[in-house]
């Protein structure tokens, strides 16, 4: 599995900056695109995916836009308190996740994703096991400017229901 996380960057200017892109691959294939200013819809937020361990595909996925929406940040955690203990959780920010996102920062942290260092349009992802927070893989760059330049990413393998 593969792990791209992408920030916007600057002042809005109407894209005439150069795009940023993230994605989420499974075996090579793209299961999800993003971006800003680029060819692909921006899925601003947190963005969140169970993962069948055994088949190797998205069961089910969800955006959060954390940026616009205290009620999207409430819903996040009220998604992870739903999610059957053992599930594979994959999240990856996009854009900006950071603005309203004080609620789903208690349902990160509760699978083991401590992001409440980024900063404004800094960049994320991770791989979680509910309820095995030790097994938690996070990867974030803190800042606008550094996320820009290299935003988070990360490669994970899963086996099962283990995180290697």
């Amino acid at each position: 599995m593969e792990i791209k996380a992408y920030s916007a960057y600057g002042e809005y200017d109407g894209c005439s900056s150069r795009a940023t892109e993230g994605y989420v691959k499974i075996n090579g294939v793209a299961v999800w695109r993003s971006s800003w200013c680029g060819r692909y819809s921006n899925y601003r937020g947190i963005n969140l995916f169970l993962i069948d361990p055994f088949g190797c595909y998205v069961q089910r996925r969800r955006r959060f836009d954390t940026h616009i929406s205290t009620t999207a940040s409430t819903q996040l955690t009220n998604y992870v308190q739903l999610v059957n203990h053992g599930s594979i959780i994959v999240g990856v920010s996009a854009d900006e996740a950071t603005w309203h996102w004080d609620n789903a920062l208690p349902g990160l942290k509760q699978i083991g994703a401590d992001v409440s260092d980024v900063q404004h349009r800094g960049s994320f992802a991770f791989v979680a096991r509910k309820n095995f927070p030790m097994n938690t893989v996070v990867r974030k760059v803190l800042t606008e400017s550094q996320s820009y330049a290299n935003p988070a990413r990360l490669n994970a393998r899963i086996t099962g229901i283990e995180l290697l």
